[in-house]
């Protein structure tokens, strides 16, 4: 069987498993094996014709965010822009959300593709994708059951980054990254956050501090775009000399980098044809990603969804959190194999949780415990804690908070009635 005939039948089957698991609410994955296994050069030709080819965007946290950002503002560009929207960063993933945008012959129809990667499978897509250029932002404390050290992340970044030859966009408040421009050909574009803001914040930008990195120091001027002030959503950007004002879809200081993280990219992307004002207009009306910062309407109530991805992503999260949440629901199942991590986080930010739910519960309660935050009640079963907790009286101030890992996150979104499966924004 020749090729293209291959990539024709991968397409028609990948498409009718995506639609058999979409009518199931979730399986977003299965597609993409279906369409790999019969054609196994699937992302390389779809790809192979863009005519400003492939983007990478990597690192341990706001890849989701980040990737979403940048498809605004290259959208607000003119330009037609594919992205792995559905959360997807594995090959299978990413074949997955390619499927409803390619032609017949499996040739995606875009102008340029933007796709957040896995920082480990990153290097194994490298020749299948073969991305001219990558941002990357930032190197954490995350999944060491997967990754063991930090520093492997680093080579895992650095891997990619050598192969991109038109350009890397690195964080400048990163001292991982600061260390691989000593080792990479191709230009390097900066951006990063303005010192005050970092000691600021409780626990700075929550990077992983290799000391033994030889890194270099990059200076204001430097940065192609910097953050220069934040007050909750509004965030100010200096890109070259000039000021731009910015509403974000969440607070925090890691959203106001990621915004920066993005157009420094697009800068870069876009050469002359760059505007700031199209910036400002993309992040402006642009949401939350599923499930990160996410506000859901449930029972005519809002209901704020903070990710514990891993240490450095609950703790930015929490240290954006203008007061303690009036009420508190916290689920944890074995999505996290080994929550005891928590034990290493600042949680000063909460002076009490409601409901602890999900297999991890009576670790989560210790470790609140230990913190002489009080806790209303330990539930692990995840429906019986959700109806107690929803129960509750609207809160007097703010909305209700669930903090959660990402497995529990799909859970209750499903049991809410929300779609289990993460949103599709390319057509």
């Amino acid at each position: 069987m020749g090729g293209k005939l291959r990539r024709m039948i991968a397409v028609g089957l990948g498409r009718s498993a995506r639609g058999a698991m979409r009518l199931r609410g979730g399986g977003s994955a299965v597609p993409g094996r279906v369409a790999l296994a019969i054609s196994p050069d699937f992302l390389e030709t779809a790809v192979a014709k863009l005519p400003l080819g492939v983007i990478f965007v990597s690192g341990s946290n706001g890849k989701s965010t980040t990737t979403h950002f940048l498809t605004r503002m290259l959208r607000r560009h003119g330009l037609r822009v594919f992205t792995n929207s559905s959360g997807g960063n594995l090959p299978q993933g990413i074949a997955s959300s390619m499927l409803p945008d390619v032609d017949v012959n499996g040739n995606l129809r875009a102008d340029i593709a933007v796709l957040e990667v896995d920082e480990a499978y990153g290097p194994r897509l490298l020749g299948h994708l073969h991305p001219r250029g990558v941002l990357l932002l930032n190197v954490q404390v995350d999944q060491l059951n997967r990754f063991y050290d930090p520093s492997r992340v680093t080579e895992f970044l650095r891997t990619i980054a050598a192969a991109c030859g038109d350009f890397s966009v690195l964080n400048a408040d990163d001292a991982s990254l600061r260390s691989l421009p000593l080792s990479l050909e191709a230009p390097v574009t900066w951006f990063g956050v303005a010192p005050e803001l970092i000691e600021q914040s409780p626990n700075g930008l929550s990077n992983f501090d290799d000391i033994s990195a030889a890194s270099v120091e990059v200076a204001a001027g430097d940065r192609a775009v910097q953050v220069v002030a934040l007050s909750g959503r509004d965030a100010t950007l200096r890109i070259g000399d000039e000021e731009l004002a910015i509403k974000l879809p969440a607070r925090g200081l890691h959203y106001a980098l990621d915004a920066a993280g993005a157009a420094a990219t697009a800068q870069r992307i876009l050469g002359d044809s760059f505007v700031p004002a199209l910036v400002a207009e993309a992040l402006g009306e642009s949401q939350t990603v599923y499930g990160r910062g996410e506000v859901m309407s449930v029972r005519g109530e809002d209901i704020e969804i903070i990710m514990m991805k891993n240490p450095p992503s609950l703790q930015m999260n929490l240290d954006a959190l203008e007061e303690a949440p009036e009420q508190v629901f916290v689920s944890v199942d074995e999505g996290t194999p080994d929550p005891s991590w928590i034990f290493g986080a600042d949680l000063s930010r909460l002076d009490h949780v409601d409901v602890v739910s999900g297999t991890k519960a009576w670790q989560i309660a210790a470790r609140l415990g230990y913190g002489d935050i009080p806790v209303g009640l330990v539930e692990p079963s995840l429906g019986e804690a959700l109806d107690k907790f929803l129960a509750l009286p609207k809160p007097s101030r703010g909305m209700k908070t669930m903090i959660v890992n990402y497995e529990q996150m799909m859970s209750i979104r499903r049991r809410l009635g929300q779609s289990g499966i993460e949103g599709k924004v390319n057509s």
